[in-house]
């Protein structure tokens, strides 16, 4: 199909960005355009302005911003992958950066879009989620930053409000966390995740001290594995066992809700093994 007919402004800033969807009630955000384009073609977004931001260079970084990494919200999964800084201290971003979709998509698409845009199929929210990120939200009365934990809101819904732009993005520096693994399952290379899991651990002393587990797809929002990471702690033979019991999984042409909990259960014990063997 065709997009309605919808305006388009270039913005040359993040505070001309910010100018500008206050203009419009149903103005909207083209950064990467993997998440918003086929949404326009399917005329399911109907925006009356569309503004242009994927060229506001003062966006696009890594920087190391002390016990975190600052991410622009506009660098791409590609640059992502290949980023020293996040190769040494947060791999793990890297690591799933790499994973997401194909070479097209990773060259074009932006971390910002990618959680902005609160797929729940989505790979890096979950990693957000396990890693206890920061996003900083700006808007017309300044800036604010939000925990990952209440960022997503529900399917395609987050925290930033239609006037305001998701800018950056913080990850702690992993230190003396010791392991850490993202696995999904996808029919395809390209696919959406159906399942995924994002583990993090810390060990001391031979034992595991404390776990971050979050899933991807296997409810409305990223979602804590919590009773996991306890049974993990407490030294339970399969933690992963209990990986499903806080998740509301969907029902899809993908796969049933029983099938998304029995992969997040196979994934959970990989991804627990890798993140322990690291």
């Amino acid at each position: 199909m065709i997009p309605a007919t919808f305006d388009y402004e270039v913005a040359e800033s993040a505070d001309h960005a910010i100018s500008l969807l206050g203009s419009r009630e149903d103005a909207k955000l083209l950064a990467g355009g993997h998440s918003l384009i086929p949404l326009l073609r399917l005329r399911f977004s109907r925006p009356s302005l569309l503004v242009d931001i994927g060229r506001i260079g003062e966006l696009s970084y890594v920087r190391d911003a002390g016990e975190q990494l600052a991410i622009g919200a506009l660098t791409r999964h590609r640059a992502l992958r290949e980023d020293p800084l996040l190769q040494e201290h947060c791999p793990i971003v890297s690591h799933t950066a790499g994973l997401i979709g194909d070479p097209q998509v990773r060259h074009r698409g932006t971390i910002g879009g990618s959680l902005a845009h609160g797929d729940p199929a989505s790979d890096l929210p979950a990693v957000m989620l396990a890693l206890g990120a920061e996003l900083v939200v700006s808007g017309p009365g300044g800036e604010r930053t939000v925990a990952a934990g209440e960022f997503f809101r529900g399917v395609f819904e987050t925290a930033v409000r239609p006037e305001e732009l998701l800018t950056e993005i913080r990850v702690p520096k992993l230190g003396s966390w010791t392991g850490w693994s993202y696995l999904k399952y996808t029919r395809r290379a390209q696919d959406w995740a159906t399942v995924g899991v994002a583990a993090i651990v810390r060990r001391q002393n031979g034992s595991v001290d404390e776990a971050r587990i979050a899933l991807t797809n296997m409810a409305p929002t990223p979602v804590r594995a919590s009773a996991t990471e306890q049974a993990l702690v407490a030294g339970e033979d399969d933690p992963a066992v209990h990986i499903a019991d806080e998740s509301d999984p969907p029902a899809d042409t993908a796969a049933s809700a029983e099938f998304r909990s029995h992969l997040a259960r196979v994934l959970g014990r990989r991804a627990l093994e890798e993140a322990l063997n690291r």
